[in-house]
Formats: C-alpha cells, structure tokens, sequence
C-alpha cells in the first residue's frame, strides 16, 4: 500500500513525498514524522465535539456523533485539512449476566469493517446484540469514516446515476471483443477518479488510514488504542501496530488479509478469486444436500448445471428488466461471504428456475433508490483509490489476461469479475508506491488475537498465518472448517470466548487454537416456507 523499506524493529524508510515532511527529511519510523506528531498533539488538545447524529436516521437514545480533523497531507501538516465523521455509544457499566454488578470501563473500542470504502458509523449500535453486549459495558463503542469515504471528505469516481450498470453479461471466458470494451472502461473510470479529485487522489491510501486511526486514538483521549479491524482492516490495522506499536493497547484482526508486500495487492485477488472457487462449490454441495427442499439436484455438478441455466435465460431476458447474468453473480458471489445468505439464494434460484423470478430480482436488481447508489458508488471509489494507491500494478493487460486466463480454466465462478473491479489500476493516474512490508520484533508489540475461518474466500487462511508470523506475539484462532468472512462476535461460541477473554482481561491462549465450525445454516422446511407465502389475512 505505499512505499517502504524497514527492519523488524520497525525503522523504515519511505520513498514516497507522502511520507516525508515538505522541506524536512525522512523519519525513520515512518508513523512519527513530523506532520503525524503534530496532528496527534492538534487532536489530543481538541477532542471529539460530540453532539446529536443528526445525519443518522433515527440514532438511537445515547449514540453520539463529531469530527475529527486530520491533514490531507500529511508531509504538509499545516495545509488543507478533511474531517472524519466519528459516532460513539459510551460503555454501559451494565453487565449482562448480573444487574448488581457494575463493569469498569476500559476505555475506546474502534471498529473499522473493512472495504477499503466500508462505513464504520453504525458500528456502536452493535452493543445491543447479546454476544457484545459483555464487550459494550467495558468499552466505549466507536465507530467512524474513514478518509473519502461517506462524510469523510467523499471520493467519487464518476456521477452516481450512473454506477448501477443493468442489466449486464458476466461472461466466465470472455472474448476479446467483451475484454476490449472492459479495458476501455477501467480507463474511463481511471481518469474519473482523477479528474473529480485531482492531486488529492493520492493520498488516500492505506498509510494515511493508520495515521489517521492515531490521531483518532490522541482525540479520543487515549494513551494506547484498542482496535478490532475486520477483512482490510486488517492490513492498515497491521500498518498501525509496525509504525506506533508503544500506542497499542489491544488488536484484533478479524478475517486477516495477506499483508506480505509481494501480494498487495494485485496477487492477493489473484488468490482471493481461487479461494472463492472452493466457497462456491462449498455453497453448491449444501444445496445438494438439501435437495428435498430446493430440487436442485442432488449433486455440485447438478446444482451448477441450475445456476448456469438461469444465466442463459437471464442473458436471454433479465428479470424484471433489471437483473441480468452480471446481477446474478453479485448476488450469489455473497454465499462466498456469509454462510447465512445460503438458504436465500438457494430459495431464490429454485424459484426463478420454476418460473418465479421474484425472490431473485428482490435479492439482485440494483436499487432504485439515489442515496443508495451514491453509497455504492463512494465505496467503490475509496475502494480503487486505496488498493491502486497502495502499491504497483501490472499496467499492460496482456499480464492480467494472462494470468487470469490461465486462473479461470480452474476457478471461473469470480476471477473475471474480480479483474473488471480493480482494472482502473492498471491505468491509475496518481503516484503508485511501494507497500510497507509489515513487522514487529519480540517485545515491540502488545499481544495481539487474529481471527480467521479455514475457507474464507474473501481473505484466504494462508493470510492469517502470514499475519501471524510477522506480528511477533500473536495469537491466531482459528475456525476449522468454516468459511463465514469475519467471525467475531457471530454465532461461534468458542471464537466468541477468545474474543472476550482478550478484550476483557487480556487473555490470550498460550499458543494457536482451534474452534470447532459454527453449525451450517438449515433451510427453511417446505412447509413453512408455503405458510410464510401466503398472504396475511
């Protein structure tokens, strides 16, 4: 994600101008240059103005909402400066197993869910389900934008209206015609992004957002940080541990992406696409398993057979003029993500297959709403700002045709879909940098928990092992077995334990464990799915 150089001790040198004060030279710990101290003594005299959420509708009693101001540049620290929109449901004190019993405070949790281009502001309501509510009463719950995304200074890329793109092909084995016209709007998008934003594009990257996350620490009131990052929260989440790792108080790395410097981050999607293959199939083989209710088949090879039917007759005639085959396989590419979404596509793809397309246009169609698609289409900004930003990119397509023909004859399902989503890197007009290369010596770094599910498809196991080796003192946790991306505070009860014993009393296992899989969602039984059809009398 940018450019670097250091030892395990943590000294780096950065090559990039985003890292080197206007006028100064560069610091050896890249974290601490100067504009970097000078935002976080700025943020600590400051604070947080917490008032009412207005821009949330309908906040909940006790959710509070401010800004934190930060520099766009962090080599000019006295230049232009954006706000990051932060919220925060204070520490209820209440425990949840004994009303008598008031809970200490442990100070600020911050959240970050990922993306790159993920809101983080509903984060705090997430204190009233009953697998946090432990972690709620001990911790202030915050949540926040980050850089260019939502009312974080938005990035945009192109006019909202028309991001929705409907209904679409999503050929498997493109041809050359279809490739032409893809390469031709990855530059499109390319110089959108340029021209809406201008010189400011290049600094929103991943190092920005681990100074950033510091200067929310300083505001916050907090000597140490206590952080959970879920799926590319990881990583700058691992930035932030290797360049302020005396400013770490806790760390969880939930679903941990490869922070390997070689990968970032063009060879992490080449193995993101093949681990979505196994996803899939995984996904396949449990809808033939419940054949009895979604008559699918009773096979993988018979349940694709299904799937690759209703693309022809979506490429034929989309549904509801709205869903076409590329509609299709964004809905389904979430069963790669979340066991939970099975039985909703399943059900969805039975239906369409027997003449309903209801249930698959209602789980498909772009919406309709404005806010919505400029929602959508901020994420996706912040989202190829961030990963071209980060590091370098093959920039002739033969290299990505390449290697992702060759990936497609074994893992088809996301591998072409993938490449049209980052190609604008190919064609990026900001500065690209060299990514950090991640490290903490023995003693440097807090102990830290990652969590990570054997088959997650959206951040590979061998991610969390890689994370683990180079985050000295670590403690990996591991759900065997699974598949779900992001696994904290879900429906894993022995994950959930690891998870509380660290936030709450700092407790780690004495070395790598393992948790048994959370159990496999069950479709809905055919005649309760016939009772919940019928119409309320």
């Amino acid at each position: 994600m940018r450019a670097a150089v250091y030892s395990a001790a943590g000294a780096l040198l950065l090559t990039t101008l985003s890292a080197v004060p206007a006028g100064g030279t560069p610091n050896a710990v890249p974290g601490a240059v100067p504009g970097v101290v000078l935002a976080v003594e700025r943020a600590a005299a400051e604070g947080v103005d917490f008032g009412a959420c207005s821009y949330l509708p309908d906040p909940p009693d006790g959710m509070e909402c401010g800004t934190v101001g930060v520099p766009l540049d962090y080599a000019r620290p006295d230049g232009r400066r954006i706000e990051l929109a932060v919220s925060r449901i204070r520490a209820t004190h209440r425990d949840p197993h004994n009303s008598k019993h008031r809970v200490p405070g442990q100070g600020s949790l911050v959240f970050n869910p990922g993306g790159p281009g993920a809101s983080g502001l509903h984060f705090p309501l997430i204190g009233t389900i009953p697998e946090w509510k432990r972690v709620g009463a001990a911790y202030d719950l915050v949540g926040y934008d980050p850089r260019g995304v939502g009312r974080s200074a938005p990035l945009s890329c192109e006019d909202p209206k028309t991001f929705f793109k409907g209904p679409a092909p999503a050929p498997t084995h493109p041809s050359q015609a279809y490739k032409r016209e893809r390469v031709a709007r990855a530059k499109a998008y390319a110089r959108g992004c340029a021209q809406r934003t201008g010189d400011a594009l290049r600094h929103y990257n991943s190092l920005n957002n681990a100074r950033d996350l510091d200067v929310l620490r300083a505001a916050l009131g907090e000597d140490r940080l206590t952080f959970m990052g879920a799926s590319y929260g990881t990583y700058f989440g691992a930035l932030y541990a290797a360049l302020f790792p005396s400013h770490v108080r806790r760390m969880v790395f939930d679903a941990a992406v490869n922070p390997d410097p070689a990968r970032i981050w063009y060879r992490d999607n080449l193995g993101q696409s093949a681990a979505f293959e196994s996803r899939w199939e995984d996904f396949r083989e449990w809808v033939a398993r419940h054949d009895r209710v979604y008559r699918l088949g009773r096979t993988s090879q018979a349940v694709l057979r299904g799937y690759e039917r209703a693309q022809e007759k979506l490429a034929a005639e989309p549904a509801d003029g709205r869903v076409g085959p590329a509609q299709l396989q964004g809905a389904f590419l979430q069963a790669g993500y979340s066991d939970d979404s099975w039985p909703s596509r399943a059900e969805a793809l039975s239906a369409y297959l027997k003449g309903d397309p209801k249930p698959l246009v209602a789980l498909a169609a772009p919406p309709r709403e404005a806010a919505a698609a400029a929602a959508a289409e901020n994420a996706n900004a912040v989202y190829t700002a961030v990963e071209c930003n980060d590091g370098p990119w093959p920039t002739d397509f033969r290299v990505w045709d390449r290697d992702n023909t060759r990936l497609a004859r074994v893992a088809p399902f996301e591998t072409w879909d993938n490449v049209w989503t980052n190609l604008p890197c190919a064609y990026w007009q900001a500065p690209r940098q060299q990514p950090l290369d991640v490290r903490t010596g023995p003693g440097e770094l807090p102990p830290t928990l990652i969590l990570a599910a054997e088959r997650d498809a959206a951040a590979p196991y061998d991610g969390a092992l890689e994370m683990h080796r180079r985050l000295t003192g670590s403690v990996l946790v591991t759900e065997r077995d699974a598949g779900t991306h992001g696994i904290a505070g879900g429906p894993n009860p022995c994950v959930n334990g690891h998870l509380e014993a660290y936030l709450l009393e700092g407790r780690l296992p004495a070395r790598h464990a393992a948790c048994a899989p959370h159990a496999e969602p069950r479709p809905a039984d055919p005649a309760e799915r016939t009772a919940a059809a019928r119409p309320a009398r």
